[in-house]
C-alpha cells in the first residue's frame, strides 16, 4: 500500500468512504472501521453478552486471529477465555461470589485482529479505494472554454472518418460544444441553461455506434458507451442502471468532478421499448426507461466504484448528471411503418387524395419522424421528453458506401492493401470492383457492416495464394472478379521493382 493521500479510506464493514461515513478508524495496517459499524459491533457485543450467549459468540469465532483484551488461553480444540474472578475484582461481594449486577458471562467486548485475517495487506486495496479530489482554489478548471474546440472544427475532424451524415455531424457538433460551454461557465448568470439530450435514430450500420466512437478519439473528455439490451429492472440479474454511470467513473479514473463533466452514450436504446400484448413483467422494457429518467433529468445517484452493480464488497460514491450529456441511439426497427401509417392517414380518393403506398419508395423516411412516433414504438412519453434533440441518420446509397471504402483515414480498403504490403505486394482496386462490392453490400441491408463481409468472401482465396509465390508484384480487382466472372490480373515484379520496395521497406528502419 502506498502511503500517499489521493485515496480516501472506505470502510471494510459497510463499504462507505471517507467523505460518507466521515473519519475511520484504524484496525491493523489497511483495515479501516468507521465510527457507526464499530458502535454496532459494540451493540451487538453487549446485547449477547446481557442474554448469555457469550459463549456461542466464542465458539463462532474459535481458530480466527485476536487481538486486544480478550484472547485464547491455550491450543486446545475449545478456545477459553480469561473471565473476571474474585481476585482480580475486589469489588465483589463479601461472601466471594459475583455482584449480582453483573451477569455470568459478562466480559470485555472482543476485537478482531482484521489486519492478520489478510495477512497484513488487504488483496481488494486498489479496487476499493476511490481517488480523491485534489484541487485546490487557485488551480485551473477542468474544462478550459477557450480550448474546446468550436463546432465547425469538431465537424472537420469528423469528417475525416465519417462519410455523409452531415446533419447528424452538425447536431452532434453543437450539442458537444453548448454542453462544454455551459460546463465551463457553471451558469454564473441568472440564466440557468438547460442541457439537450440527442436521441439518435437511424438503421443498423448507418454509423450512430461508429460516430460517437470517434468523437471519443477526438475529444480529450470522458466518455462512456453503454449497451442497454443488458439493462434490468433493480433486483433482477442483469446490470443496474446505475453501471451507465461505473463505465462513465472508470473512464474519468475514478474522479467523480470530472466525470460530472463527460457524455455518456447510451447504444440500443431502442431495445428498451414497451412489449407489447405480454403477461410476463418487463423488467428490461419500460421498467428500465422509468429508472432512467433521473439519469437524463439530473439527479445525485450512488453509483458503485469498480463494478456494475451494487453489493457489500463495492464502495459507493455519489454522482450529479446534470452536468452529464446523454447520447441515446438505436436503430428502431419498424418505427418507419408507423411514419407510413401516420402520412397516409388522410389517403382518400378524389382530386385532393394520396395513394397509401406514396411514402413506400422514400429511403430518409426517418427525417419526418415525430415524438408521437417514437411514443407509438413503445417509449414513454417521461422519457422522450428528456430527449429534446432528436437526430435522425440517412440510410446508406451506392455511393456513400463507394466513398466509405475507400475516402476515411482508415478505410477498410487502406487496411486490405496495408496487409498486403507488408508481404511486398501492391493491392488495386479499380472503380468498376468498388461499385460492385457496394452494390452487393446494398443487398443485404445491413449497411456499412455489410463491406467488410463481402470483401472477405472473395479476399480469402487472393490472402492464401500470394504469400506462396514471392514473385508476385501487383494484384488488380475489377467488378467481373467481384461479380464471378473473372479472376484478379497479378503482376509479377521485376528486378528493378523488388528493389525498389526492398529500398523503401529498408529506409524506416534505418531512420529510426
Amino acid at each position: 500500500m502506498d502511503n500517499n493521500n489521493n485515496f480516501e479510506e472506505v470502510c471494510s464493514v459497510c463499504r462507505r468512504t471517507e467523505s460518507v461515513a466521515g473519519e475511520m478508524i484504524k484496525m491493523g495496517k489497511d483495515i479501516c472501521i468507521c465510527k457507526d459499524c464499530l458502535q454496532k459491533s459494540f451493540d451487538m457485543v453487549s446485547e449477547m453478552s446481557d442474554n448469555g450467549q457469550l459463549g456461542d459468540l466464542t465458539k463462532l469465532m474459535q481458530g480466527m486471529p485476536y487481538s486486544g483484551m480478550m484472547q485464547p488461553t491455550d491450543q486446545g480444540d475449545e478456545a477459553k477465555t480469561e473471565i473476571s474472578n474474585e481476585k482480580d475484582h475486589p469489588d465483589e461481594g463479601k461472601d466471594g461470589k459475583e455482584d449480582k449486577s453483573e451477569k455470568k458471562g459478562q466480559s470485555t467486548p472482543l476485537f478482531l485482529n482484521l489486519g492478520s485475517i489478510f495477512g497484513g495487506q488487504n488483496p481488494n486495496l486498489e479496487r476499493t479505494r476511490i481517488r480523491k479530489k485534489e484541487r485546490k482554489e487557485g488551480d485551473p478548471p477542468l474544462i478550459d472554454i477557450n480550448k474546446v474546440p468550436a463546432p465547425h472544427k469538431i465537424k472537420a475532424l469528423l469528417d475525416e472518418y465519417i462519410i455523409g451524415q452531415e446533419r447528424a455531424k452538425k447536431i452532434i457538433s453543437v450539442a458537444v460544444y453548448n454542453h462544454y460551454k455551459r460546463v465551463a461557465t457553471q451558469t454564473m448568470d441568472e440564466i440557468e441553461i438547460e442541457k439537450s439530450n440527442i436521441l439518435m435514430l437511424g438503421p443498423t450500420g448507418c454509423g450512430k455506434t461508429y460516430m460517437v466512437k470517434t468523437l471519443a478519439k477526438l475529444l480529450d473528455v470522458p466518455l462512456a458507451i453503454a449497451d442497454a439490451t443488458s439493462l434490468t429492472e433493480a433486483g433482477y440479474i442483469g446490470d443496474d442502471i446505475e453501471s451507465v454511470l461505473s463505465k462513465l467513473l472508470m473512464a474519468a479514473d475514478n474522479d467523480v468532478e470530472k466525470a460530472e463533466m463527460g457524455i455518456v452514450f447510451v447504444d440500443e436504446i431502442d431495445k428498451l421499448a414497451k412489449k407489447q400484448n405480454t403477461n410476463s413483467r418487463d423488467v428490461s422494457g419500460e421498467s428500465v426507461q422509468q429508472g432512467m429518467l433521473k439519469l437524463l433529468e439530473g439527479a445525485d445517484i450512488e453509483v458503485p466504484v469498480g463494478a456494475t452493480s451494487k453489493n457489500a464488497m463495492v464502495p459507493l460514491t455519489t454522482i450529479n448528471t446534470r452536468n452529464i450529456l446523454f447520447i441515446c441511439g438505436g436503430a428502431f426497427p419498424e418505427l418507419d411503418e408507423i411514419i407510413k401509417s401516420r402520412l397516409s392517414k388522410q389517403a382518400s380518393i378524389g382530386f385532393n387524395g394520396e395513394l397509401k403506398d406514396k411514402y413506400d419508395k422514400e429511403k430518409n423516411i426517418l427525417n419526418k419522424v415525430t415524438v408521437e412516433d417514437i411514443k407509438q414504438f413503445g417509449m414513454i412519453p417521461e422519457f422522450v421528453g428528456r430527449l429534446p434533440v432528436i437526430c435522425p441518420l440517412e440510410e446508406l446509397t451506392e455511393d456513400m458506401l463507394v466513398a466509405i471504402l475507400k475516402e476515411p483515414k482508415n478505410a477498410i480498403l487502406k487496411q486490405y492493401q496495408k496487409l498486403l504490403e507488408l508481404d511486398e505486394v501492391e493491392l488495386i482496386f479499380d472503380d468498376s470492383a468498388l461499385h460492385a462490392i457496394a452494390k452487393k453490400a446494398m443487398e443485404r441491408d445491413t449497411g456499412a457492416r455489410a463491406l467488410r463481409a463481402v470483401i472477405e468472401e472473395f479476399m480469402l482465396d487472393i490472402m492464401y495464394e500470394i504469400p506462396k509465390d514471392e514473385n508476385i508484384g501487383r494484384v488488380t480487382l475489377n467488378g467481373d472478379f467481384i461479380e464471378g466472372k473473372g479472376g484478379p490480373i497479378v503482376e509479377i515484379r521485376t528486378g528493378e521493382k523488388t528493389k525498389k520496395i526492398t529500398e523503401t521497406k529498408a529506409a524506416p528502419a534505418v531512420t529510426e
